[in-house]
């Protein structure tokens, strides 16, 4: 039943997400929002939210392990799997924002989130408020540089949302809130119990098992965008997924419960793992092509990512 739970709480998180972002977006547009903020904002807003619901929730049963390892774990499945996945099927150009801004600020983050775990082992309830000022900074900052890039962000806000009625709005949003709510119940409950029967660990589960999960709709949308050699794709997408669920995912939930860490191997090992995988984006840049991801650093990141869940249930 435990299994069954996690798969029937993976789809709730999926479909509410979908209709999460789509609701989001018609209502955006009925607050006169342009394209350029609702891509760069809303749309990623709407697209952490599975991340966020199982974080909040885990954090509330008192599974700190399970907020912190599925924010780290969807980080490493960023990058390792959807990614390394992504760049297998067909190579990816790397645009100049990616070592500019992009990625310094993930970095940074990154770092910020390791320090503040090394300081006590919890994330309090003020630090979590500096996550969401260092969001909101690098948002106003996001939006400001990508005035000259409008276009491209606007082609990632469906256009037909525009004339979406009040009434199925709300029931969008219903449906993806309660999808959110229940789904998040249902993987939290479900991960524990399997944790208590296999011997192993929270924090094991959430970055393995949930933090796939969570990363399922980018997943899929990456592979069907790179198989249809479409640019919806980008490093940059990702990496700012990272940012979102370190800034805004670990932010709120610390704010309304302070995260504790308590699986010793979340700081022994995976933290590490995290910030190695953000460290070797760089040099996979511009070594030895420049500015494009090859099919072959597809396969080494990809790689790397399999070692680690190896790894993971090894140790």
């Amino acid at each position: 039943m435990s299994i069954l739970y996690v798969l029937i709480g993976l789809v709730l998180l999926v479909v509410g997400g979908e209709f999460l972002v789509r609701s989001s977006v018609a209502l955006s547009f009925r607050l006169k929002l342009s394209k350029m903020v609702i891509g760069l904002t809303v749309v990623s807003f709407a697209t952490s939210a599975p991340e966020l619901l199982v974080s909040i929730q885990a954090a509330l049963d008192g599974l700190s392990d399970i907020s912190l390892g599925n924010v780290v774990g969807s980080n490493i499945a960023n990058i390792g799997l959807v990614l390394g996945i992504t760049a297998i099927i067909g190579p990816l150009a790397i645009d100049k924002d990616f070592y500019k801004f992009n990625w310094p600020v993930m970095v940074v983050l990154s770092f910020a989130l390791y320090l503040v775990l090394d300081n006590d082992g919890i994330i309090s309830q003020v630090e979590g408020g500096l996550f969401i000022l260092s969001l909101l900074v690098y948002l106003f900052v996001l939006i400001r540089r990508s005035r000259k890039l409008s276009n491209n962000v606007a082609e990632e806000v469906d256009d037909a949302l525009q004339t979406t009625s009040n009434f199925k709005i709300f029931i969008w949003l219903l449906i993806g809130g309660c999808a959110l709510y229940f789904g998040s119940e249902l993987l939290v409950s479900g991960a524990e119990d399997i944790a208590l029967k296999l011997g192993v660990s929270e924090g094991v589960i959430a970055v393995t098992l949930i933090a796939v999960g969570t990363s399922v709709p980018e997943l899929a949308a990456s592979v069907i965008a790179a198989l249809k050699q479409e640019k919806a794709i980008s490093l940059g997408n990702l990496i700012g997924s990272n940012i979102f669920n370190i800034a805004s995912v670990l932010g709120i939930t610390s704010l309304i419960q302070p995260i504790a860490v308590k699986d010793e191997t979340l700081m022994g090992v995976n933290i590490f793992w995290m910030l190695g995988f953000a460290m070797v984006l760089l040099p996979l840049a511009f070594i030895p092509k420049k500015m494009v991801l090859t099919r072959v650093k597809g396969l080494i990141i990809f790689v790397a990512y399999c070692i680690f869940i190896a790894l993971v249930f090894i140790a």
